[in-house]
């Protein structure tokens, strides 16, 4: 009887260290969300304001912003948006394998969502090389003949494009950390709080992207 009322005891105690560690956990990881969600809505002010700044230029020069338009490439324009919003995709499909248990998969997605972030990056790097190769850049001597709404465009241009690349490279540096951790299965199928964080972070740059692209390149 008394060996009986031990081991109830003992149940009920285990039970209860894995129902504190539940709650423990599941606090962590709304607190987690909610700190994501704090930090997107400083990036969506961050970005806001410069929408902002962009629309009143555009309203000022508008018939400058339209030539200075046409000296981007549409389509590399088009091929980057397709690129963001496959990896995007790719972030969701990643999540929902994870919590199917297939971690091999998941892992499959996000080193999908790895290069088309490096693709993107790369046809930048063309974009940008082609732009300065010709002179257009601040204080370029092409740049040096535009009207002052010109400038104004291409200023705006690769500061905020600029800006762009460097949150899509903090983001393919922070999926990249949640991959070693799904590895070393510190995020799992029950614990993927994190994996969701990246996957939103990444959700964010490419939203970004997708008001980007026609305010820059499709106002010809």
């Amino acid at each position: 009887m008394s060996q009986n009322s031990d081991l109830t005891l003992h149940q009920q105690h285990v039970h209860e260290a894995h129902a504190h560690v539940g709650e423990h956990t599941h606090r962590d990881d709304v607190g987690s969300k909610m700190g994501m969600w704090l930090f997107l809505f400083t990036e969506v002010l961050l970005f806001g304001g410069m929408f902002i700044l962009y629309a009143s230029y555009r309203f000022m020069y508008s018939d400058a912003f339209k030539v200075a338009a046409e000296h981007l490439d549409t389509y590399v324009g088009a091929i980057n948006t397709i690129i963001l919003l496959a990896s995007s995709c790719a972030v969701v499909l990643a999540i929902v394998s994870l919590q199917k248990k297939n971690k091999r998969l998941c892992l499959g997605f996000l080193w999908f969502t790895l290069a088309c972030g490096a693709a993107f990056m790369v046809n930048k790097y063309f974009e940008w090389g082609h732009k300065i190769e010709i002179g257009i850049y601040p204080k370029g001597p092409a740049l040096a003949e535009m009207s002052e709404g010109e400038v104004l465009f291409f200023g705006l241009y690769y500061v905020m494009t600029g800006l762009h690349g460097l949150h899509i490279i903090i983001g393919m540096i922070f999926i990249g950390v949640i991959m070693a951790m799904i590895q070393k299965n510190k995020i799992t199928h029950d614990n993927f709080q994190k994996l969701e964080n990246s996957g939103l972070y990444w959700h964010l740059v490419d939203v970004i992207w997708i008001f980007l692209f026609p305010l820059f390149y499709l106002i010809h």
